[in-house]
């Protein structure tokens, strides 16, 4: 299995490095610090799997569909520090076959690049979790579930599916707007029925597929902020 490791911190190249050494199966034949470093190798290469931190100086998320364009049997494995579940979904859709995070243990980031080298997704517990305390359903987000047609939607609509895609609760909705989370809750199925989706998932693929919101406004934002 060809590996190579895109981070811009030295540590981390270092740190991974020494456990895949470990692995005969395993054979790192580059280390990327920026996106145009890894765009170059990726042109060139044999490659089986990238190993990225796309939150790092110097890349972005925008290198993955890159990759997965031109050679669409390079596997990506996302390795970052905790993001938020808007930020994990942009993530999967541009690409990224599996996700771990940087404090992982080193069987799980392990398990991940195997895993992901037979052609399976990994995901680690944390990852999951924040992903379904989003409730959003990792199998939907492949699915393309929009139409050519047009919807029509309401400027409260709009506004309701923004805070969605921000990832605030219908609780947090109801108070910033002023409204009952019975309101709210209503808007919510409103807006599932007309845009034919069946999850927060699907309002977040609509909401970014519709710059309603931005993927770069939550490239580096943790769950927390």
């Amino acid at each position: 299995m060809k590996v190579v490791l895109a981070d811009s911190n030295e540590l981390i190249r270092i740190g991974l490095r020494s456990v895949l050494e470990n692995y005969p199966e395993i054979e790192i034949i580059g280390e990327a610090v920026s996106s145009h470093d890894l765009w170059l190798m990726c042109e060139n290469t044999p490659i089986d799997e990238v190993i990225i931190d796309y939150t790092s100086d110097g890349f972005s998320i925008d290198i993955v569909p890159k990759i997965i364009q031109k050679r669409p049997d390079i596997n990506v494995i996302a390795i970052t520090p905790e993001q938020s579940a808007t930020t994990l979904i942009n993530a999967l859709k541009s690409g990224v076959k599996s996700y771990v995070k940087k404090d992982c243990s080193v069987t799980e980031i392990m398990d991940a690049i195997i895993e992901t080298g037979k052609g399976n997704n990994f995901f680690c517990g944390k990852i999951l979790e924040t992903i379904q305390k989003a409730n959003i359903n990792i199998e939907d987000l492949d699915s393309d579930v929009f139409s050519c047609e047009p919807v029509s939607l309401s400027e409260r609509e709009n506004e309701i599916i923004k805070m969605i895609a921000e990832g605030l609760t219908n609780i947090q909705i109801a108070e910033q707007l002023f409204l009952s989370n019975h309101t709210v809750n209503t808007h919510r199925k409103n807006i599932m029925s007309k845009l034919g989706v069946k999850n927060t998932a699907g309002i977040v693929m609509y909401a970014v597929k519709m710059n309603i919101v931005s993927p770069n406004k939550f490239l580096f934002a943790s769950e927390g902020s």
